[in-house]
């Protein structure tokens, strides 16, 4: 048959329409359908690079894991990426065209309604079903004209729309009825129904006005959907992921109400949440580890004390390196480093903890050069030519402390910087490279320091893998209590291979049927199917638990 589609529109940004699109998608593949997500255009740090070496938005990334399909830029032919207030990076189908100011963007997006169109129907002629999200809000009516991403694109390819608002923010009823009446006549037809989302409290207090909205917008509510600590991948940025966290079973029931990780058999990670933040998707795998407690420091913060620091990826080296030294974070990390702390950094976080980083055609800004922290012997110059590759290899052999522990570990995971790093010969490699993009190799990616308690890396998602994360863990656990226990070995937990390790990618794949069984029970899912104009009975239910 031919795709149908449905599309996920929202009130606002972080209103959780990627959540609500991943767990249609699943319920869709659960019901034995071919079902692909898409969405036009994403605006996010958080990216993520394909088989092929293309680069595109993580939220796409964790929905097609939820469809079951390999991730592709025909799900998100456009990714911009900020890289100031007004500036950012475009990527088309998964290759930067360049740096565009918001105005000039604005302006160029009509010639991508071509490229747009052209990945879509690729998709549609591979799928049952297509699950399409929206950006930000319909009602940006400045933005009208030239919208490709919320009723532009529903528009272009005829699809019915589902519009979300998140209650947990307050205002939800004004903000559904709100965004319709800012709507015209032709995209308010498009809106067959609306999902209240983030809710909690006593239903029954809230359904009297369930049926006086149902009366002011004229369309059905499709259901109220619990706030859960279910975890499917952000892209926008921390922030949601924290507050998450806050409320999550794992981290109530395991450490202190601040996160602090008192008990004394708890490790306690910090990781610097930089302004310019990308891929902190990155450290979830850690936040799930039993006997990790694993906290976002932001401005204003103190890092305090802790057994391990991170400091993550950055679209902005340079402002970010500024950023830290500015917050005083910098000598925390020297000083937790002469303290015995574990000191690691990813992709940007790599670059600052060298001698120095140089910016000489002011790629990313006004910054020309800095010093680094100083703590690995290394030192980085941003170029033009941006490297995005899928990478796998080993950790290297005979490395120094926590490394050597680490020695022999598999690793994949991904490549996306802009820079260069050479060590000035006071140090050791990382991580021995043996296949790029599929191809075999022989290369070294990252840095050690002499004590191997300092180590710097350009992989994104190297905590994705299980070996790694879990030697890596049991080192710091070895550490902070001196012994030489095993690691923790918990078989019944929710992400665990029968060895007692802790399996980040199962664990998501328990997380998107858990939050798939939680839109059953709060959705009518059958309205939805009419929506789409398909039969629910027609659906072949599919175990793939």
């Amino acid at each position: 048959m031919s795709a149908r589609c449905i599309m996920v529109q929202g009130t606002g940004s972080s209103v959780g329409k990627s959540r609500i699109a991943a767990g249609l998608c699943r319920v869709f593949k659960q019901d034995g359908y071919r079902v692909a997500p898409f969405k036009s255009q994403n605006m996010a740090l958080n990216s993520f690079i394909t088989r092929e070496g293309l680069e595109m938005g993580r939220a796409q990334v964790a929905q097609a894991e939820a469809c079951g399909l390999e991730p592709s830029v025909l799900m998100n032919p456009v990714l911009l990426k900020p890289s100031s207030d007004k500036n950012c990076q475009v990527i088309i189908m998964g290759k930067v065209y360049g740096n565009l100011s918001a105005m000039d963007y604005h302006e160029f997006k009509p010639k991508l309604l071509e490229t747009v169109k052209m990945a879509y129907d690729r998709l549609a002629e591979q799928n049952d079903i297509i699950v399409i999200e929206g950006a930000g809000s319909p009602a940006e009516i400045n933005l009208r004209d030239r919208d490709i991403v919320n009723m532009g694109m529903a528009e272009l390819v005829d699809a019915p729309v589902i519009l979300v608002g998140d209650i947990d923010k307050g205002g939800v009823f004004a903000s559904l009825a709100g965004t319709l009446l800012l709507l015209n006549e032709n995209e308010r037809s498009r809106i067959k129904g609306v999902i209240i989302n983030k809710f909690r409290g006593d239903l029954e207090i809230l359904k009297p006005g369930l049926e006086m909205l149902e009366d002011i917008i004229k369309r059905p509510v499709l259901g109220v959907v619990p706030y859960t600590d279910i975890y499917v991948d952000e892209e926008d940025s921390p922030e949601a992921e924290i507050y998450r966290m806050k409320y999550s079973k794992k981290q109530k029931q395991v450490f202190a109400s601040d996160g602090t990780g008192s008990d004394s058999d708890v490790v306690d990670i910090k990781v610097l949440c930089l302004p310019h933040i990308s891929n902190f998707t990155d450290f979830v795998p850690l936040a799930e580890y039993p006997g990790v407690s694993l906290t976002y420091i932001r401005k204003g913060m103190v890092i305090g004390e802790a057994d391990a620091v991170i400091i993550p990826g950055t679209k902005n080296t340079l402002e970010d390196l500024a950023a830290v030294k500015s917050q005083g974070w910098h000598k925390e990390i020297v000083h937790l480093y002469e303290r015995g702390a574990v000191i690691v950094g990813i992709c940007g976080g790599y670059q600052m903890l060298g001698k120095t980083i140089s910016d000489p055609d002011h790629i990313e800004g006004d910054i020309e050069k800095s010093e680094g922290l100083g703590l690995l012997d290394v030192q980085t110059q941003i170029e033009t030519e941006k490297v995005t590759t899928r990478i796998s290899g080993v950790v290297m052999e005979g490395l120094p402390g926590l490394a050597g522990a680490l020695g022999g570990a598999r690793v994949e995971g991904y490549e996306i910087h802009m820079g260069k790093t050479v060590s000035n010969g006071n140090s050791h490699g990382f991580v021995n490279i043996q296949k790029r993009l599929e191809k075999d190799v022989n290369l070294v990616d990252g840095c050690v320091n002499q004590d191997g308690r300092v180590f710097g890396t350009y992989i994104h998602g190297i905590f994705d893998n299980y070996q790694f994360t879990s030697r890596f863990v049991d080192f710091l656990k070895k550490q902070k209590s001196h012994s030489t226990g095993d690691v923790l070995n918990d078989e019944n937990d929710n992400g665990f291979r029968p060895n007692g390790i802790f399996d980040f990618a199962r664990f998501k794949q328990k997380e998107y049927d858990r939050w798939a069984d939680v839109l059953r029970k709060s959705l009518d899912i059958g309205m939805i199917y009419k929506i789409i104009d398909l039969d629910i009975h027609d659906a072949k239910r599919i175990t793939i638990r």
